[in-house]
């Protein structure tokens, strides 16, 4: 059994994990449950996770629903996060004052 791609974080503590419902729901439920904000999405990939079918992927869109739930950061795994239309995914980021940090393991 393995849990799903994203957690949500807050100095230290667990907000929400991923389940079945997806990243974009598991965002939703993070910021209602940590309302002050301020909290940090983490995305990686799952152990053994077959990357032709399931992909981690972040992109203009998440980065709207974590300004919406008010995160303050994201954090992707290096080499194995898609992240859509970089350019504009970066500078909407930038703008919202969400910090994206790629992480090596």
């Amino acid at each position: 059994m393995a849990i799903g791609q994203a957690i949500a974080v807050k100095e230290r503590e667990v907000i929400a994990v991923e389940a079945i419902e997806g990243t974009d729901r598991m965002i939703e439920r993070a910021g209602y449950l940590c309302r002050a904000g301020g909290w940090t999405l983490i995305k990686t990939a799952k152990p053994n996770q077959d990357m032709r079918f399931d992909v981690p992927t972040v992109g203009v869109a998440t980065i709207e629903n974590l300004k919406k739930n008010k995160a303050g950061c994201v954090v992707v795994e290096a080499g194995k996060t898609l992240i859509l239309d970089m350019p504009e995914t970066l500078k909407l980021a930038d703008e919202y004052k969400i910090a994206i940090v790629g992480h090596t393991g």
